[in-house]
Formats: structure tokens, C-alpha cells, sequence
């Protein structure tokens, strides 16, 4: 079986690469220490817990550092029981391996790389102004949150006919209310959702987190890290903007049902969609060692 080692393989000593996994440590418990003391507490919230009940990972997974596809661990005897690791040529040194990920896994990996390559290549769009929190609760007595509306639930339901429904995200639309669902300028489904994907979107920029987790060793932890901050700074641009009125955490709104609002939500969406491009970047050369460029690449992907 193929090492998959070059000349331009990285290769780490052990105390190398034991140093960057404790600093990462370090930092993963540095993020997820809010949420680990709510926990022991029994206490929730209905913004910074998001990144930990959606998407189902824990903070224990966010603390494993990996170097990245290809990237060499001497003196690594441990890690030969770890998932998706191959031996490299010399003694106890051990490598992600990319090639091993796709052969177990050839439908996850063709859809996160379908989903990276193809959402990069689109011009991000930023006219949909957060509504779609807006239109999980439109002409609905109940909500997904135990949180008071901030304009009562005639201004919300006000809000929403007075606006366009421009939601692009799959895994957002399909929590709209049916009475919001024909409101929305297209119809999503999950199959179209590669074709759908733009950077401008907020949960796009949020799932890179996600990907980042699926994909495991071949992702450097400390790229896994800059996706689990993003997606938690843009959580809280995406529930300020949301309909909730959530003073009681602090959070203070971004009114989008008025000019300055939406000006205040553009320019936050416009400085994270930029975040989100550098990490496909990241994600792809690490994996791939590719950039997200689409021509040659996505046309390969169908």
C-alpha cells in the first residue's frame, strides 16, 4: 500500500507534534468552557449551546489535535489504533491518510468535496438579511425556542410579508413553517443542496465546522479550531438577528426589520463569508492539497 509520503511530506518529532497537540488542547478547553460549566449546572442557552446540540458534537472530540492529511508523526506508537492513520516508512511514525478516508468513505467524501469546491465557486449573496429565523416561526403559535418574540407575534408575522424570503440554505428551509415555505423564492430540497451553497450564507459558513469534524485526522486541528470560533461568532450575529428577544443573555439585537439593521447585518455577513472563503481554502489544501478554485476540479466532480 501506497504511503502517500513525498519530498514535500511534513514530517513532526514527536516533540513537535506533542507540543502543538497540548496548545490545542489548551484552546479547545479555552472555547468550551462556558458551555461545560453550564452543563455541570444543568443550565442552558438558546445561543451559545447551539454549536453543541445541532450539530451533536462534543467538547471531548475538539480537544483531539490532528496534524492534517498526509502530515508525518514520529515516534507516534499511539496513534496506530486512530481511525484513518497509516504507518509511515519509519518506526512507530504514523500519518492521516487521505486515500484510506475516501476508499471507506467515497459518498461523504465526494459530498463534502462537492460541497467545499462548489460553494467557493459562487458569488456569495447577502439579501436574505437573516430572515430565515423569521420564517421558522411565521403565523405559528409555537417555536423552537422557549424565548418571548421581540415584536410580539403580529409584528414578526409583519415583518416577514413585508420581505422576500431568500434563503439558499437546505438545512434552514426545512425548518420554515408551511405557511413560510411557499413564501421562500425558491424551493430547496437536500438533493439540491451542493447546487444551492453559497458563501454568503451564515449556516454555510457555520457547517465548515462540520465538515471539518466529519473529515477527522485529515484536517489540522488548529483549522478545526478556527471553524468551531466562526461558527460561534456567527451564531450570535444569527440569533441577534433572529425575532427572539434574548436581553436576558446579553444578546443585543440587530434589528433587521429596519434600513440600519439590515446595513449592520451586511457588513458583519461580508466580514465573515471572507473567513469562511480562507478556511475552504485551508480545508481543501490540507485534505486535498488543492485550492478551491472550481474549473478542472468541480467539472470532475459532475
Amino acid at each position: 500500500m501506497s504511503t502517500g509520503v513525498t519530498d514535500r511530506t511534513v514530517v513532526l518529532s514527536r516533540a513537535q507534534w506533542t507540543a502543538r497537540a497540548e496548545a490545542h488542547a489548551v484552546r479547545a478547553d479555552r472555547l468550551t468552557a462556558a458551555h461545560r460549566d453550564r452543563a455541570q449546572r444543568g443550565e442552558k442557552h438558546p445561543v451559545e449551546d447551539f454549536l453543541f446540540t445541532y450539530y451533536s458534537y462534543k467538547p471531548a472530540q475538539l480537544r483531539r489535535w490532528h496534524p492534517g492529511a498526509g502530515v508525518v508523526l514520529q515516534d507516534a506508537p499511539e496513534r496506530a489504533q486512530w481511525r484513518w492513520y497509516s504507518p509511515a516508512p519509519e518506526a512507530d511514525a504514523w500519518m492521516p491518510d487521505a486515500a484510506a478516508f475516501r476508499a471507506e468513505k467515497p459518498q461523504l467524501a465526494d459530498l463534502i468535496e462537492r460541497m467545499l469546491r462548489r460553494t467557493a465557486a459562487r458569488p456569495a449573496q447577502f439579501g436574505c438579511f437573516g430572515l430565515h429565523e423569521w420564517a421558522m416561526v411565521y403565523r405559528s403559535a409555537e417555536h423552537r425556542h422557549a424565548v418571548p418574540l421581540r415584536l410580539g407575534r403580529a409584528g414578526t408575522d409583519a415583518v416577514v410579508e413585508a420581505s422576500e424570503l431568500r434563503c439558499t440554505h437546505f438545512d434552514a428551509y426545512r425548518f420554515f413553517t408551511a405557511d413560510a415555505v411557499p413564501r421562500n423564492r425558491e424551493t430547496l430540497t437536500r438533493e439540491s443542496q451542493p447546487e444551492r451553497e453559497q458563501p454568503g450564507c451564515l449556516h454555510a459558513g457555520m457547517d465548515l465546522y462540520k465538515w471539518a469534524l466529519k473529515l477527522a485526522p485529515l484536517i489540522p486541528g488548529e483549522v478545526l479550531l478556527d471553524t468551531f470560533e466562526l461558527a460561534a461568532d456567527i451564531r450570535r450575529l444569527d440569533m441577534a438577528a433572529a425575532p427572539y428577544d434574548l436581553s436576558a443573555w446579553d444578546v443585543q439585537p440587530v434589528r433587521i426589520e429596519t434600513t440600519e439593521g439590515k446595513a449592520e447585518y451586511v457588513r458583519r455577513q461580508r466580514v465573515f463569508a471572507e473567513r469562511g472563503a480562507l478556511l475552504r481554502e485551508r480545508m481543501l489544501r490540507a485534505w486535498l492539497g488543492t485550492p478551491s478554485s472550481p474549473s478542472a476540479a468541480d467539472r470532475a466532480l459532475g
